[in-house]
């Protein structure tokens, strides 16, 4: 009897100590990873909607003035020129509302807002002084963003930047425009101004020609924002209807 309880011990050799240690491991392990995810998706899906949020609140305390017709407004040209550095025109510091500032420090004010009907989309969009990546990651987390050109409803190519959350929310449902529907772009004097969509295509990260200010004297305005891998960007080009 004794014998045969030795040679069953036997069986559970070194190696097989090792392999069962190292199931033990790759056990613990996957529960932990799988914990780790899980929480990275709800942190995720609590910022953005807390940006949701964030960007709302500032649509709704967003004081614009009935249109004043009586006043005038200056027509701002921006001619883009290869390998010329461009600056931005002066008049966007008149146009800045009260400034505001992210939780990292950085400033910046609402500008105007935008209104998609066809995809039910409303927000403010803001502006502000974006010297680094950093700080337009920063401001992009709040709501769409100025990227490059004119001021809202000025002469040039007015660009937006705004992130895809794949979840209907800031540009999202934006690649899903098509040529004829209209943007609405409502700027701080009260005006809005019907922009119809005529053109969509999708181009690298790195390239930014759709930011040109050739727009033959006519009010345009380019939506920017990424395909749902992230890869590359969807450009939805409007014009202004007279």
């Amino acid at each position: 009897m004794n014998q045969i309880l030795i040679t069953k011990k036997l069986y559970i050799t070194p190696e097989l100590k090792r392999k069962k240690k190292i199931y033990k491991i790759e056990f613990f392990l996957s529960i932990f990873l799988v914990f780790a995810l899980i929480s990275a998706y709800i942190y995720a899906e609590y910022d953005r909607n807390k940006s949701e949020q964030v960007s709302q609140e500032i649509l709704a305390n967003l004081e614009i003035p009935e249109e004043d017709t009586t006043v005038a407004k200056n027509n701002v040209l921006v001619v883009v020129l290869d390998d010329i550095p461009q600056e931005e025109p002066e008049t966007n510091k008149q146009l800045n509302q009260k400034m505001q500032v992210t939780e990292s420090g950085y400033q910046y004010a609402t500008i105007a807002s935008i209104n998609i009907p066809k995809i039910n989309v409303t927000y403010p969009i803001i502006d502000g002084t974006t010297d680094t990546e950093q700080e337009t990651a920063e401001l992009l987390k709040i709501s769409p963003t100025k990227f490059w050109g004119a001021n809202p409803n000025e002469v040039g190519n007015f660009c937006i930047v705004g992130h895809n959350y794949r979840n209907n929310r800031f540009f999202s449902k934006v690649p899903s425009l098509q040529a004829g529907d209209m943007v609405q772009i409502t700027d701080l004097s009260g005006k809005t101004i019907s922009y119809k969509v005529y053109n969509k295509y999708q181009v690298d990260p790195t390239d930014v020609s759709c930011t040109t200010q050739l727009t033959n004297g006519k009010k345009e305005i380019t939506l920017i924002t990424c395909t749902d891998d992230s890869k590359h960007r969807v450009v939805v080009k409007a014009r202004e209807v007279k």
